[in-house]
């Protein structure tokens, strides 16, 4: 029998055992004193944070302050000349001696003074005038014709009434125009049923024309 070849296999395999235990005791080395941490934590590499502060832009300088303006002085008063006023100079006064003469007056008497002139006599009195008025509680509002409602008509009518002694109207007519015939009408029938206060003359009553207006109005 060949027994060289078990001497061979039998010192490699030693040879291996020997080698697996030495790693195992390596590796149980390196877990007690914690050199595996130690290479992990060299790995790896720290990460270095830094805060950076806002840099502020500095404070603007102060500007100087302004310069105070300028004092105003008044103007001097304008110069006007004085205004020469020229003074007559009354006659040097006579002296009566002098004046004297030895002619004598034709009369010693004295001279009356003449008699006031006689007042203007007064001029006649002014009369005294008031004109008629209207009573509108003795008659109706004039109203809106319906055509003139319907087309949004508005203006002023003015109307003239004779009015006699005794407040009735005796006659009317139109003297200013709103534009629109169907409003003066409505405004000169309704208004010409209204009694008047007559003017009066000095307190008496006279017939008198007396103008109305009457505002035509949507409102």
């Amino acid at each position: 029998m060949n027994f060289t070849h078990n001497e061979k296999s039998t010192g490699k395999n030693f040879t291996g055992i020997t080698i697996v235990v030495l790693l195992h005791v390596l590796v149980a080395y390196g877990i007690v004193t914690g050199l595996g941490k130690r290479l992990v934590s060299k790995m790896i590499a720290p990460v270095e944070t830094k805060i950076i502060e806002e840099v502020k832009p500095p404070p603007p300088k102060e500007l100087p302050p302004p310069p105070p303006p300028p004092e105003m002085k008044a103007p001097p008063p304008p110069f006007i000349p004085p205004v020469e006023v020229n003074v007559q100079q009354p006659p040097p006064a006579q002296s009566v001696i002098n004046n004297a003469t030895n002619v004598k007056p034709a009369t010693t008497e004295l001279q009356k003074p003449q008699p006031p002139a006689p007042a203007a006599a007064p001029g006649p009195a002014k009369s005294v005038r008031t004109p008629a008025v209207a009573d509108m509680s003795t008659c109706a509002k004039p109203e809106y014709p319906k055509s003139s409602l319907r087309n949004e008509e508005t203006g002023v009518t003015t109307v003239s009434f004779l009015i006699g002694v005794d407040g009735s109207v005796m006659e009317s007519k139109v003297t200013k125009s709103s534009g629109f015939r169907d409003l003066d009408k409505a405004a000169q029938n309704a208004l010409g049923k209204c009694r008047f206060k007559p003017a009066t003359v000095d307190g008496k009553p006279e017939q008198q024309w007396q103008p109305v207006q009457y505002v035509w109005s949507l409102d």
